[in-house]
């Protein structure tokens, strides 16, 4: 998919996706999806087989014992969150390790595991949903590649991710929810995970969902895991203020929100490996 021209034209860098998630993406394009030869595909590139191990093996997921390949790994989590964790994984590496970076990541790697079982109690897309937690913040990190000064400044002088979207503006012509939307977009993700991430700043901060109805659900995940996230006293009322836009039932929607939220939590409080 190619990247928006406008955005071409500010000579901002969109970092182009590794060869091995282009062919990790044909796989899972696949409604019967071969898992030995998507493993096979993750474990023949050895840095990142290695990172999606560690990854595994945090705390984060609450395994209950060690997993030793990423095929045992695809067993006890499933395709969808080893590919999610591939997907991060790549994504990081196609950034510079910056240290204003690293709550980013880890942020990221919460909120796409949140998003991607939240959508999945609730018999939505959970790999859309998955991929758009992972990648919602990703524009700040293309701005921090191309001008990690002047973004360095930008992010300390932000009280919010709406002002640091005023802020991306005025310096750069362009703010990170776009940019990290072209990156989605060039990297083939679908179209509700691209809404998501295009649309998040400012569903986040009004409780208001894109006009088109199929924008809406994934939006609806991202302003909630931000509530679960940021805010979990808020859960409720936020809640009640998305399930009507989107469409889904209010009570669903809570029992979903608080069991994954417990599930996390647990998995976190464990710190099992």
């Amino acid at each position: 998919m190619s990247v928006n021209p406008e955005l071409r034209s500010l000579d901002i860098d969109i970092p182009s996706q590794p060869q091995a998630l282009v062919q990790l993406s044909l796989l899972l394009a696949d409604e019967d999806i071969n898992l030995q030869a998507a493993s096979e595909l993750i474990e023949s590139d050895m840095a990142l087989a290695s990172a999606v191990m560690k990854a595994v093996n945090s705390s984060l997921y609450g395994l209950k014992g060690r997993v030793q390949s990423v095929h045992q790994a695809v067993t006890y989590l499933g395709m969808r969150e080893v590919a999610a964790i591939t997907f991060e994984m790549g994504l990081r590496a196609a950034f510079p390790p910056a240290p204003e970076l690293d709550p980013l990541w880890q942020r990221a790697a919460q909120r796409g595991l949140l998003m991607g079982r939240l959508a999945q109690r609730l018999s939505l897309d959970a790999w859309a949903a998955h991929s758009a937690g992972l990648f919602e913040e990703c524009g700040k990190a293309v701005l921090f590649r191309h001008a990690p000064d002047h973004y360095r400044a930008m992010l300390r002088a932000a009280g919010s991710d709406s002002e640091l979207l005023t802020l991306e503006h005025a310096g750069f012509g362009v703010s990170h929810d776009a940019l990290g939307a072209a990156l989605c977009e060039s990297w083939g993700l679908g179209t509700a995970a691209v809404a998501s991430v295009r649309h998040h700043v400012a569903a986040q901060a009004t409780r208001l969902l894109p006009e088109a109805q199929w924008r809406r659900p994934i939006t609806a995940l991202s302003v909630l895991v931000h509530a679960l996230m940021n805010e979990p006293d808020a859960l409720d009322e936020t809640a009640q203020a998305l399930a009507p836009q989107a469409d889904l039932d209010l009570v669903l929607v809570l029992r979903a929100a608080r069991q994954t939220q417990e599930q996390i939590e647990n998995a976190l409080a464990n710190g099992r490996a």
